[in-house]
């Protein structure tokens, strides 16, 4: 039977390690040309947005199919409620059944932390003194705990524009998370660069870069919200997760329309640098901007990796559509 998977056992049985090694192995299967390209639907209503993503992806020989359906209303949380919330359906790709209907939102965090995770091994210089968390929403723990899996600051600044927000999040990590006050100073003392916010005008500016700054702009999911300013992209060394997508609503949209950039400027996609066949960093003081807009082959690979756990270990609640 189908399993129920909620938001609390999704995070328990996907480790960030493992979400890590199923989001990087997904990349690397779809350069290599052995998964088709990713599907999307999206509607706007009012404030908020409706996206179905879905996927194939064969692991261990088994084929599977994964379609989210995420709502995304940044005036969530002034009411109370989630940003972002959905479900995951995960499909055996070879027969049609049903296997899992899981929580979105620790999908979504979990597989978006483990792309930013995996752009940052490849793309990120090695020697990191200063990491910073921009936005301390549902995102940032996520984020934060799958960085640590690739890279070891000495120290780790958070920031967001609720500082309340930024101390609660400092508080899980204990010693390890500093709030930082400003964040263009933040910025301009951080090797590394994660921003994970509901910004709709550009947050990070050229000014507040360092030279050889690796930044995972995580926020701009949807084509209302933005937190890179186009001159620092246009002057970047710039990689997308699905550039089709990053055209519409990503950093890369914005940029585009401001005239600093073309779809021809982007280095590469994150498939390209995971597979060897692109080289993005070509001296130590090179700005890497990864944009990430999200893709269903993170999902497929997350929800994959989550059923398979829960079988394992029997979490889950077993279901049937047709009961006797």
């Amino acid at each position: 039977m189908p399993l129920l998977l909620a938001r609390a056992e999704v995070e328990r049985i996907l480790t960030p390690p493992r979400c890590i090694a199923a989001v990087e192995d997904a990349f690397r299967q779809h350069a290599l040309g052995n998964v088709p390209e990713p599907g999307i639907l999206g509607m706007h209503e009012g404030d908020g947005s409706f996206h179905v993503k879905a996927g194939f992806l064969r692991v261990e020989g088994k084929l599977y199919f994964a379609a989210k359906l995420n709502a995304n209303f940044p005036a969530n949380p002034g009411r109370g409620l989630p940003t972002i919330q959905g479900a995951v359906l995960l499909s055996d790709a070879e027969n049609g059944t049903p296997l899992a209907i899981m929580d979105s939102m620790s999908i979504t965090a979990l597989r978006t932390a483990a792309a930013s995770a995996v752009a940052a091994r490849h793309l990120a210089r090695k020697e990191c003194d200063t990491a910073l968390i921009c936005g301390c929403g549902g995102q940032a723990r996520a984020q934060l705990e799958a960085l640590l899996c690739v890279r070891k600051p000495r120290r780790v600044l958070a920031y967001d524009v609720d500082r309340e927000k930024a101390a609660r999040f400092a508080s899980v990590f204990g010693d390890k998370v500093t709030v930082a006050p400003e964040l263009a100073a933040a910025a301009r003392s951080s090797e590394i660069i994660i921003t994970c916010t509901t910004a709709s005008q550009w947050i990070i500016g050229r000014g507040d870069v360092a030279p050889g700054t690796f930044i995972a702009a995580v926020g701009a999911d949807s084509p209302i919200k933005q937190e890179i300013e186009p001159a620092l992209l246009g002057e970047s060394r710039v990689v997308v997760d699905v550039l089709e997508q990053c055209e519409h609503m990503g950093d890369l949209h914005h940029a585009i329309d401001a005239g600093v950039m073309s779809r021809d400027d982007v280095i590469a996609d994150l498939a390209d640098v995971v597979s060897g066949r692109a080289q993005v960093r070509r001296h130590e003081g090179d700005v890497v901007v990864f944009d990430s807009t999200g893709s269903a082959l993170q999902d497929v690979a997350a929800a994959q990796l989550a059923y398979r756990n829960a079988c394992a270990t029997g979490v889950g609640t077993p279901f049937d559509f047709a009961p006797r």
